[in-house]
């Protein structure tokens, strides 16, 4: 099912050009987008109820929904359901809380009287956009909205995708969660249209927001694009994606299954295996045909799976797969080794690393505490996921006595006639007296 890439005797200095990966072309969806943003810009809520027509084939009684809707589908949550969900607020929260934040307020004394502070501050409003397509993903909503909340962000709006078989309102799970969390503020909008209401905002619906976070399909990326700058954006997240390390120790059963887990997302998903044992490809391979054709999702996964982005790459020892792993820079990546903590710390590119047999991708997509809104596409080489510091803005504060001024005000001149700006050069010399020339 999985093609193969044999690298067993080649050392390359970059393996990213041979390793499998799909594309994802936004620059091809931002043709489609472009007047859809414009039409929501110039024609507000009549753009959102035409375009709720176009792509999600029903249109919406309110497009803001009420929090009658919120509670009803509270209320109607399975107990056990509300529990898995409570649990994974719980420790996504701790992790939030304890390691994802630092001091709000920091200072250095750079020279006597001289300092400098950087002050944390929250982005003010935040729009988060939540797929409701495939797979209406409510485990998105809390890996969102907690971070955001515990780095102070004082409001939160949801726009999730309206359902004709809800009768318009938005799947019921991503709303019991949205009520969980203490979110009144949800939209039944769905795809690039709802990245342009969050940006522009909509006179009598929605206030504009300061920032858009939340993965979604190429149309939704395409927009975050077009619209940065004027809000900012958390990535441009393509296609989920999963890479396993594994040697001869592993369990085919467990690689398979995890493969699949992530493969299952979307017929774009990416699910690459790297491996120096031929022996676990022959199970993984026989594992694959019988666990895929028990699922609902099968036709989905075949497509997956046999895609571009998809495949198993042989390497001559975890040495060499770990030069692989750093190159392709994979969303989730997964150590199935005999050594496996070891081999995590060498990691340099990876949006989460999941260390051993116990700790699978689908314990991170839920309920791990970690964050599950990562890097794709090889941007784990720069970016990181989204965590409560993604919500907030460092601002430098300086703090100078007179004296310290004066001590370095000199220096300072010279600087600015280097640049030739002598409008600088006097805006110290107004404070300390002493001018120097260029």
């Amino acid at each position: 099912m999985l093609r193969i890439t044999d690298l067993r005797g080649r050392r390359l200095d970059d393996y990213t050009a041979v390793l499998p990966r799909g594309t994802f072309d936004v620059e091809h969806a931002l043709t489609a987008v472009e007047p859809l943003c414009r039409a929501v810009r110039d024609e507000g809520q009549a753009a959102l109820l035409r375009f709720a027509e176009q792509f999600d084939h029903v249109v919406p009684e309110q497009l803001r929904v009420p929090a009658e809707a919120l509670d009803d589908a509270l209320d109607r949550l399975d107990p056990a359901l509300r529990a898995a969900v409570e649990e994974s607020i719980r420790r996504r929260r701790v992790v939030a809380e304890t390691v994802e934040t630092e001091e709000p307020y920091r200072q250095v004394e750079v020279a006597p009287g001289a300092v400098v502070g950087n002050r944390l501050v929250p982005v003010e409003r935040v729009g988060l956009y939540v797929p409701g397509g495939l797979a209406p993903l409510a485990s998105t909503v809390l890996m969102n909205v907690v971070p955001a909340q515990v780095a102070g962000v004082g409001q939160v709006a949801v726009a999730t995708p309206p359902q004709a078989e809800y009768g318009g309102l938005p799947n019921p799970t991503i709303l019991a969660v949205c009520r969980l969390l203490g979110v009144d503020e949800v939209y039944a909008v769905g795809g690039a249209q709802a990245i342009a209401m969050f940006a522009y905002g909509v006179p009598g619906l929605c206030r504009r927001v300061d920032m858009v976070t939340g993965p979604g399909n190429i149309y939704v990326v395409a927009a975050k694009r077009h619209l940065r700058g004027l809000i900012g954006i958390d990535a441009e997240a393509g296609p989920t994606e999963i890479l396993v390390l594994a040697d001869g120790t592993a369990d085919p059963v467990h690689v398979a299954a995890d493969l699949i887990s992530q493969a299952e997302h979307d017929p774009m998903a990416g699910a690459v295996l790297v491996t120096d044992s031929t022996a676990l490809l022959e199970a993984v391979e026989a594992e694959l045909a019988g666990q895929v054709a028990r699922l609902d999702t099968a036709d989905r996964l075949r497509i997956s799976l046999t895609g571009e982005q998809s495949g198993v790459v042989l390497v001559d020892d975890m040495e060499q797969g770990l030069a692989v792993t750093n190159d392709y820079a994979p969303e989730h990546l997964e150590i199935q080794t005999a050594e496996a903590a070891a081999l995590a710390r060498r990691v340099r590119n990876a949006g989460a690393v999941f260390v051993g047999g116990s700790a699978p991708v689908t314990l991170g997509d839920y309920s791990a505490g970690s964050t599950h809104v990562l890097p794709t596409g090889g941007a784990a080489h720069y970016a990181s996921g989204l965590t409560t510091r993604s919500f907030m803005k460092s601002v430098h504060v300086i703090e100078y006595t007179p004296q310290a001024l004066a001590d370095l005000g000199d220096g300072v001149q010279r600087f600015a006639h280097a640049e030739n700006l002598p409008g600088h050069a006097a805006a110290i010399a107004a404070r300390t007296g002493s001018q120097v020339q260029a």
